[in-house]
């Protein structure tokens, strides 16, 4: 008998699968996201009885700590959660020349050294172009394989065979399963291909990797239920035309999702940046008003960065706001809480926020820097190159106690700051204050102006 084929539409933003088209989608809101599929209606037999499959009690798991295999570039080692756990899918996901490609390939150079077997698949480069790429990343071991396929079953049948330790998939929105009738990329296929890598994941202990390309919101291109799927989803931010690379862990079921790795882009590939605090702030300009340096935690490590503000009298009746690395509207409601406690009215003045590097923060201890920038700009009076501030700011002007505070002031030591500006309820849990630098405890914005 012939197939019995049907069509569906799937949103491509959360996967909602319906028999008609709709401008909304019912499930997640979106509006125009449905498009249209064929899908192969066949029937379903299971290759296991039903008799096999039994529940296990919990006490029988054994839940002894697996070995993680380090792949020897700290910065992802960081952001994994200590390395890579046997039989996980790891998605990672970036602008088009980001360097996800690059890193994966760094990842198979460092494992090779270690006689660790590993196959990586191109779905979007013949083994000579791969070959060039690897030729100016340094020398390779002998345990790792080139595949040049976009066919899943042919893929799932030579990892079966060869059964490496890791694999790396790029990218999922090029490989097919013939099963499925949709285009390469489409709904369907990159739902059904993530499903059997992720079974193939399971059943054989293989780690893999997945390469995935993102719109142009910055989300990964396919349904939202394919992050949903993998067990770790990690992103590459930056300018594809800026040397930085920052590496942040949006899901981990094996580790924490608050860590960050930073990487340089070289010709020879990434590499890691050790300090990035120092990279941050390099070509900070001195004794120029509207900058001040903050200080953000991210993870376990704390990132001092510039945060530079740039307040004008505006030419026309609606003052321009513009923030680029911060929240806009965190923006809008600390320029507020300025005009009503400090009594400067900058509703006639334009206000430009930016943090420099292009690194993104959205810690509330980055909002005392923020104040003091848009003051200092406003006034036009510079803060000495040698002040830190940190610390979250209400409503009402008062500075907010923050957590951490000890490794902020360690590194800000580290760097070479003598002066730091905190909260005073931060301030009291201080164990030890170091030598050389000027601990200043406020409580109010309007005692932090006028220490500066």
């Amino acid at each position: 008998m012939a197939k019995a084929k049907t069509t569906v539409f799937f949103c491509q933003n959360c996967g909602y699968e319906s028999s008609k088209w709709a401008g909304q989608c019912p499930s997640c809101h979106e509006w125009n996201t449905f498009v249209e599929e064929v899908l192969d209606k066949k029937s379903k037999v299971s290759s296991r009885e039903v008799s096999e499959a039994r529940p296990v009690a919990l006490s029988e798991i054994s839940v002894s700590d697996e070995k993680r295999t380090s792949t020897h570039i700290e910065e992802l080692d960081r952001v994994l959660g200590g390395g890579i756990v046997s039989g996980s899918l790891i998605l990672v996901g970036g602008d088009p020349g980001i360097g996800k490609s690059t890193l994966l390939l760094q990842v198979a150079r460092e494992l090779s050294r270690d006689q660790i077997s590993l196959i990586y698949v191109s779905g979007e480069e013949s083994l000579k172009q791969i070959g060039l790429r690897a030729e100016r990343m340094g020398e390779f071991g002998d345990s790792i394989k080139l595949l040049s396929e976009t066919n899943l079953d042919i893929i799932k049948g030579v990892l079966e065979r060869e059964k490496p330790r890791v694999a790396v998939i790029d990218s999922i929105q090029t490989m097919y399963n013939e099963e499925i009738s949709g285009a390469p990329g489409s709904v369907s296929q990159v739902r059904e291909s993530t499903a059997k890598l992720m079974q193939l994941a399971k059943v054989t202990g293989i780690t893999i990797f997945v390469v995935g390309h993102v719109t142009k919101e910055g989300v990964v291109a396919g349904p939202r239920v394919l992050e949903h799927m993998v067990d770790t989803v990690l992103y590459f931010e930056g300018d594809r035309h800026a040397s930085y690379r920052i590496l942040r862990g949006v899901k981990n079921r094996f580790g924490s999702t608050d860590e960050i790795g930073v990487f340089e882009m070289r010709k020879d590939g990434l590499a890691q940046v050790e300090n990035p605090s120092e990279f941050m702030l390099d070509g900070k300009a001195k004794g120029a008003s509207g900058s001040v340096v903050a200080c953000s935690i991210e993870g376990t490590r704390p990132i001092l960065l510039e945060i530079q503000a740039l307040v004008c009298r505006s030419n026309f009746g609606m003052p321009r706001r513009t923030a680029v690395g911060c929240d806009y509207n965190r923006v809008n409601l600390l320029m507020a809480v300025i005009e009503k406690r400090l009594g400067l009215h900058l509703s006639e003045y334009d206000a430009y926020i930016n943090i420099a590097g292009g690194i993104r923060m959205n810690e509330p201890a980055i909002d005392l820097g923020l104040v003091l920038a848009m003051v200092s700009s406003y006034r036009d009076h510079a803060i000495g190159d040698k002040v830190i501030a940190f610390g979250e700011v209400g409503l009402s002007g008062e500075v907010r106690s923050v957590n951490m505070a000890d490794q902020r002031i360690r590194e800000a030591q580290k760097i070479g700051f003598e002066t730091i500006i905190l909260p005073k309820t931060s301030l009291k849990g201080v164990s030890q204050r170091p030598e050389g630098i000027q601990l200043i405890g406020v409580e109010t914005i309007a005692e932090a102006v006028d220490a500066i």
